[in-house]
């Protein structure tokens, strides 16, 4: 390995060629924790809505890296002070902000640990990574956890206009075809700024905040949150949840030995957490870091053949595309119309009768394209001011976008319509 040339470059179709500058991102990236979301997808089912969806979340990370890279570049041009070392741990810490991702992403991170979610299991494999590399990963964390004293360098991997948001909305709209998400990063970049201590945008940035700003709202609702997607999504929720209560019943099913174990186990957070008197990582992690989104898909087409019915066609909707209906709406749902069509579902499926809220059910989902308040997007104008970018907008409605926007949905399968 010492022999090896560590200075890489990547050719990236959204972003050319990325340069892999420090040796330690080159060592990380050959990590298998790291080479396993090669098979994450980034846009979990959305593939189902746009085919071309099926970048990785090891291309956003190395995406996201780079993107990072030009703006540390950017802020000492600038005059601002930046170690190597500082540079080098920001870098790590964007590299591996998502590494605790489950198979399909957000999809199934609630499902398969029990409601952990993908940032404490993050901490978990860069806690791990930090014993294995003896301690190379400790600045890396502190910055990743915003315990490091120079604040803006936490917000560069997660904030309002983070390198993680820069990659993925450019990133996805490419692969997508979607190109109300394309974003000007490169401008963006060039327009960042610190004053005490926080990341700024200088005012010549402006238009391109507000292009960025909603960009990230029409990706939500147009590929994100795709009403076809989402009922994806639930229904590979559902067949998870399906297959745990089976384990946790002690009926067989078929999966590997790590994803039977994590569906046979009721863990807790600090099940994950790695100990430090001990070199290896827990037995949970270690489960969690060998499952990837061709273990569920292989897992599911058995499943379509199993004895217990509802698992079967659940299963079977995953694998051949027989998605159920799906409406939203802003208000809610009529509660004596989903008791029609949870009557009308016993009806027509007998042997699913004692399971129709797997197949006919509602919830809601939502977003806030921008947060104002202390970690607001400020504008820095030439004379020295600063300006949320809610009040310095010409154009954005500062009101709609900060405002939570909730829609409703509800499921049931086609056969229903009408009713």
């Amino acid at each position: 390995m010492n022999g090896t040339n560590k200075k890489k470059i990547v050719n990236d179709p959204v972003h050319g060629f990325i340069s892999i500058s420090h040796p330690l991102i080159f060592d990380l990236i050959e990590h298998p924790y790291f080479q396993r979301l090669r098979n994450i997808k980034q846009l979990g089912l959305s593939y189902l809505v746009y085919p071309g969806a099926v970048h990785s979340r090891f291309q956003h990370c190395i995406g996201a890296m780079h993107l990072l890279d030009l703006a540390i570049e950017t802020l000492r041009s600038k005059g601002l002070d930046i170690s190597d070392n500082e540079a080098e741990a920001a870098a790590v810490a964007i590299l591996l902000h998502d590494i605790g991702h489950g198979p399909f992403s957000h999809a199934l991170e609630h499902v398969i640990a029990n409601d952990i979610s993908h940032e404490h299991l993050s901490r978990c494999f860069l806690y791990q990574l930090n014993k294995e590399f003896d301690g190379k990963l400790s600045l890396a964390i502190e910055i990743f956890e915003d315990k490091y004293p120079r604040h803006f360098l936490h917000q560069l991997i997660s904030g309002q206009l983070d390198m993680d948001r820069m990659d993925y909305l450019k990133r996805d709209s490419f692969y997508t075809g979607v190109s109300e998400g394309i974003i000007g990063t490169e401008r963006i970049i060039k327009m960042l700024n610190v004053v005490d201590d926080t990341l700024v945008v200088e005012a010549k940035g402006i238009y391109s905040i507000e292009k960025f700003l909603i960009a990230r709202r029409l990706m939500y609702w147009q590929v994100y949150l795709h009403k076809t997607v989402v009922a994806a999504e639930q229904v590979l929720i559902k067949l998870l949840e399906r297959a745990k209560e089976l384990v946790l019943q002690g009926h067989d099913i078929y999966c590997n030995e790590p994803l039977l174990f994590l569906l046979n186990s009721k863990l807790t957070k600090a099940d994950f957490f790695p100990n430090p008197q001990m070199p290896e990582a827990p037995l949970p992690l270690q489960h969690f870091a060998y499952i990837d989104d061709n273990d569920v898909m292989v897992a599911a087409k058995q499943w379509i053949h199993h004895g217990d019915k509802t698992l079967s066609q659940l299963a079977n909707m995953i694998v051949n595309r027989r998605l159920p209906s799906v409406e939203l709406n802003s208000t809610g749902f009529d509660s004596q119309r989903l008791s029609r069509l949870m009557a009308e579902f016993r009806k027509q499926y007998i042997d699913l009768a004692d399971f129709s809220d797997y197949f006919v059910f509602t919830d809601t989902i939502s977003i806030n394209a921008y947060k104002p308040g202390e970690e607001a997007i400020q504008i820095l104008y030439n004379n020295g001011k600063l300006v949320d970018i809610a009040i310095a907008s010409d154009m954005l409605n500062a009101k709609a976008l900060s405002d939570e926007t909730k829609k409703f949905f509800l499921c049931y399968p086609k056969q229903l319509r009408g009713i």
